[in-house]
């Protein structure tokens, strides 16, 4: 492993790591800081990509960020970070960890990429995509991996954690540098991070990737990105959400019917 810290590794670390996973709440994960080698976070950190280069760019209702799975745009090293964190010994590890057995990532833009935003950037709080689109695999686990030195607590931009009804937010984890936030992602795994307040030469930097099982007979039926309103948002805010997500789903569940890709 060139990237990821060969500490996390050791068979003591790995069984606390298994522990605080379980225990976790409001819902399954773990917070590990310096995640990645202190020369690598560096490197990938001063070679972030501009934002302009990202190839998706979202601004609406509930969302206000670039992502960007166009690895063939940024410097070879995020593509070297991704292979590895898809890399079979550190699915293994996370398998381990996490008690999910045969975990893997995919190589599209639904396995890995980067996400950015400046001034003004958020994220309603959601839970995600549940089953891959095309390869009809069940989304397990998210990995993301913050790249921001010198991050203030006053920036905001805290990845929150809520309950399962919505009422209530249990935990903040601020986007430091070489802060790596695992999660199991299911129906009540509701996160997101709140507007915030930067320099215009600061931006919110991560990486992302995402890891599979093979379906389950368990598993709930194909929905998109579920959005919620938080119990502090405009009344408008509450009003258009619910009415905005249930459109999407119902017709990104029509076209996954009909066999008509959307990534």
């Amino acid at each position: 492993m060139n990237f990821i810290n060969p500490e996390i590794f050791d068979p003591q670390k790995i069984a606390q790591l298994k522990n605080d996973f379980q225990t976790a709440k409001p819902y399954k994960h773990l917070v590990i800081d310096n995640f990645l080698n202190s020369e690598k976070a560096d490197y990938v950190y001063a070679n972030f990509p501009a934002y302009e280069l990202f190839n998706k760019k979202y601004k609406g209702l509930n969302e206000f960020k670039a992502e960007g799975s166009n690895f063939q745009d940024f410097d070879p090293a995020f593509a070297q970070m991704r292979d590895e964190i898809a890399s079979k010994e550190f699915c293994k590890w996370l398998s381990e960890v996490s008690g999910m057995e045969d975990l893997y990532s995919v190589p599209d833009a639904l396995g890995a990429g980067l996400h950015q935003g400046g001034n003004g950037s958020f994220l309603d709080i959601h839970i995600d995509f549940n089953i891959h689109v095309e390869q009809n695999i069940h989304r397990r686990i998210n990995l993301l991996v913050f790249f921001n030195k010198d991050w203030k607590d006053e920036y905001g931009g805290g990845t929150e954690m809520w309950n399962a009804d919505m009422t209530k937010l249990e935990k903040v984890v601020q986007p430091n540098f070489n802060r790596c936030v695992i999660f199991e992602t299911n129906e009540i795994s509701y996160h997101g991070y709140d507007k915030i307040k930067i320099p215009e030469d600061v931006s919110r930097k991560s990486f992302y990737s995402y890891f599979y099982t093979t379906l389950r007979a368990d598993a709930h039926k194909y929905h998109d990105t579920v959005f919620k309103p938080r119990p502090t948002d405009s009344g408008m805010k509450k009003a258009l959400t619910p009415i905005k997500e249930i459109a999407k789903n119902t017709v990104k569940s029509v076209l996954k019917k009909l066999g008509i890709t959307f990534k």
